[in-house]
């Protein structure tokens, strides 16, 4: 599944919380693992009360002594550092990922340095995703940095999910970490539609509900074609239709049956940009500590 996984690190403590998911990853899939290092241009002294790397033989050192101190001896690891100084390190990562690493997988945590912060919903992932479509876990530092299992993996799927290609890699996913997939579909309630579907429903109220009831079913006939599907692969999946406003029911439904991960998928430069812009996934992403696996189907 993953066999190439690349890991920013800024030479902060909080970036290295990627690192956990980096191990586990690599050792479940038998991956080997890249450490990029960006050099910053006019960067600042420290970031996040850690020294900042400005030169390429720190910055190498560094790599050295993380792939040793962190990463077992059956995982290859390489280091790799650019040495000219950048402006936009988002950029540059995106240009490393479609040009000369190019990974099945970018790891992230949440908050790197001054070229890297917010770089969760700020421009890399949104760049990476958009310019190379790779997959990019996030990690939150705040969650349980120390450790990268999977028990549970939850999956929202809208109710046309039969075709949602973000299902076989969490499939995939939970057969290898024998952990169990549930599947959630979110449906509107007339009171929490927006933009041009609640003005849609106030002008037709009762058109509008016999949509949503059709949605909810649609979603049934499909959830228990993927349910009967995750039996024949001998993986322990539930599906759930809630009503509501998404992202809250996402973030509930996460927090209630202990989630590990999160997989979104979105679909090309235009989903991709609805999701950063105003999308439910963003909305889940800035509130959970859980991780969160941004796929883009083009």
């Amino acid at each position: 599944m993953f066999k190439h996984i690349l890991v920013p690190l800024d030479g902060s403590t909080l970036a290295e919380a990627a690192l956990p998911a980096a191990v586990s990853m690599a050792r479940t899939f038998k991956a080997m693992v890249t450490l990029l290092h960006i050099i910053e241009q006019d960067a600042p002294v420290e970031v996040h009360r850690d020294r900042h790397l400005t030169e390429a033989s720190q910055a190498m050192t560094y790599l050295e002594q993380v792939a040793t101190r962190v990463f077992p001896a059956d995982i290859k690891v390489n280091r790799h550092v650019h040495t000219s100084p950048v402006a936009d390190v988002a950029r540059s990562i995106v240009d490393h990922c479609s040009e000369e690493i190019q990974p099945d997988l970018i790891i992230l945590c949440s908050h790197g340095n001054s070229g890297m912060h917010e770089l969760v919903f700020g421009t890399i992932a949104q760049q990476v995703a958009t310019a190379s479509g790779t997959p990019v876990l996030i990690i939150k530092p705040d969650g349980n940095p120390d450790s990268f299992l999977l028990g549970h993996i939850l999956v929202p799927l809208d109710n046309e999910s039969i075709h949602d290609k973000a299902l076989p890699t969490a499939q995939s996913l939970a057969k290898a970490y024998g952990a169990e997939l549930n599947m959630l579909c979110v449906i509107p309630t007339l009171g929490t539609l927006s933009g041009e579907q609640a003005a849609v429903s106030s002008m037709l109220p009762a058109t509008s509900t016999a949509y949503l009831e059709m949605a909810e079913d649609i979603a049934i006939e499909h959830f228990q074609g993927h349910l009967d599907q995750c039996k024949e692969m001998g993986i322990t999946a539930t599906a759930e239709i809630a009503r509501g406003d998404p992202a809250p029911v996402i973030e509930k439904t996460a927090e209630k049956l202990g989630s590990d991960l999160i997989i979104f998928g979105t679909h090309g430069r235009a989903g991709l940009e609805a999701f950063w812009n105003r999308s439910v996934a963003a909305s889940v992403a800035r509130r959970t500590r859980t991780p969160i696996l941004l796929l883009s189907l083009k």
